[in-house]
């Protein structure tokens, strides 16, 4: 079962999660106990804004900023999958 994610939550990185450059894939990482995730452009710069500070909305905003299209709903499908995995914690304050 897949959570939802709020649009006013402050999603950031679990503290056991960190994301890295491989040199060897050329491509951001999510690295977590016993996993490599490998991300594309997209799952790197939503998650580099993942910081507890900004909320789900400002984040699909910035992201519009920098692409020609961004869907809110697959912002949110991301961040609810890495939620539900526990790689990624919502602050609801």
């Amino acid at each position: 079962m897949t959570s939802t994610v709020p649009r006013t939550g402050r999603p950031k990185l679990a503290r056991f999660v960190k994301t890295r450059y491989d040199s060897a894939r050329e491509r951001q990482v999510l690295l977590g106990p016993e996993t490599v995730v490998v991300l594309n452009p997209t799952g790197a710069d939503i998650l580099a804004l993942c910081d507890g500070a900004r909320s789900v909305a400002e984040i699909v905003d910035e992201l519009g900023r920098r692409y020609d299209r961004v869907v809110d709903d697959e912002v949110e499908a991301f961040l609810a999958k890495l939620v539900s995995r526990r790689w990624v914690e919502i602050d609801h304050a």
